[in-house]
């Protein structure tokens, strides 16, 4: 079988994504540590990617072995808690993975299948313009998000 597949074959990569838990002070009982809102941010998306197609992707794993872990957040001065999940995903092609690398919580990328991808002129065109699409979109979330 030959290794190079063209621009619209399908792709197989691994993602992770890391949701960031936000702890909630109790004020009788009932608090939340960063630890547990990382946990539940986690099973939610995981519940979404098992729950809604995303068109032209297909999840075939998804991970949530990782421990969660926490890092000093220079701004606050507090613990912040991160929540791994890794996702193997199939996509028509690699404009179909862009929905889930330009998330704040994406943060790394293999490449599993194919070893080698040839993108000519056009197919890289096509890709810089769904990617910058994908950020317009984003920004319009952010924007909508908070200016309520």
């Amino acid at each position: 079988m030959d290794d190079k597949r063209g621009y619209n074959g399908t792709v197989t990569a691994r993602i992770r994504l890391d949701f960031k838990g936000k702890g909630r002070p109790g004020r009788l009982f009932g608090g939340r540590s960063a630890e547990q809102g990382a946990e539940e941010a986690r099973e939610h998306h995981v519940t979404l990617f098992r729950n809604v197609p995303v068109q032209g992707v297909q999840i075939d794993d998804i991970d949530i072995s990782g421990a969660v872990y926490t890092v000093p957040d220079e701004v606050t001065n507090a613990e912040t808690a991160y929540a791994p999940v890794v996702l193997t995903v199939r996509a028509d092609s690699l404009e179909e993975m862009l929905s889930f690398i330009v998330r704040p919580e994406f943060r790394k990328i293999d490449i599993v299948e194919p070893a080698c991808l040839e993108l000519d002129r056009h197919h890289l065109e096509r890709f810089l313009f769904r990617l910058a699409e994908e950020i317009v979109n984003y920004k319009r979330f952010l924007d909508r998000k908070y200016s309520q």
